[in-house]
């Protein structure tokens, strides 16, 4: 796994690069972890984005109904991509010994934490820079990003922290599927259930 200062240092980057692409960033070559991490991270980056659009009060119900859909395939995306670098890391770690603590949240969870963090961090230093804003606009977002900055500060160490208990034998973790069920027509009561009564609306009347 990279070191969790570089996965912030990639987070901090790209979110320069996606508002802006006049931000030099040199992306990482395919098939690598960072490549996964960076896929995981567009996920949620486009995610907030599409979660700002959703709270319009001047959209259309026809607009907040496509972003609503947009958020739904986005957040599975989301999690998918935690699963796989969880899946590249359990890998990479291999045989891990039974009698280790398990440690209940996964590093692809931790790196999901960190990269809405890095979004957070973000778009609230651009509120605090926003030179129309009040002072005491600005001076709020200063201390939630003193706030922002620390919890990402003990996100980072505490997953390096993992990684190395597990490199040493100390601590394991598992893959925990999400188990989403809203996209699911197998699962979503909604979408089998409009499926059914369609069924039975299209079956002839007896005579």
């Amino acid at each position: 796994m990279l070191p969790a200062t570089e996965i912030v240092r990639l987070h901090q980057q790209t979110n320069a690069h996606w508002h802006d692409a006049a931000q030099s960033f040199a992306a990482p070559q395919p098939d690598t972890f960072a490549a996964l991490v960076l896929q995981q991270h567009r996920a949620n980056f486009d995610l907030w984005h599409r979660e700002d659009a959703a709270r319009d009060t001047h959209a259309t119900d026809a607009a907040i109904a496509e972003v609503k859909h947009d958020i739904d395939r986005l957040n599975q995306r989301r999690n998918d991509l935690a699963e796989r670098i969880d899946e590249q890391l359990l890998r990479e770690a291999g045989s891990q010994p039974a009698d280790a603590a398990l440690h209940s949240e996964t590093p692809g969870m931790m790196i999901d934490r960190l990269s809405i963090l890095s979004l957070k961090i973000f778009h609230t230093e651009e509120e605090a820079e926003r030179a129309d804003a009040e002072p005491s606009h600005r001076e709020r977002n200063l201390r939630r990003l003193n706030v922002l900055r620390e919890q990402r500060d003990d996100l980072t160490g505490c997953l390096d922290e993992l990684w190395a208990a597990v490199q040493q034998g100390q601590r394991r973790f598992k893959l925990y599927r999400q188990m989403k069920m809203y996209n699911d027509p197998t699962l979503n009561p909604v979408l089998y259930g409009r499926h059914e009564s369609s069924s039975d609306d299209a079956t002839p009347a007896a005579s």
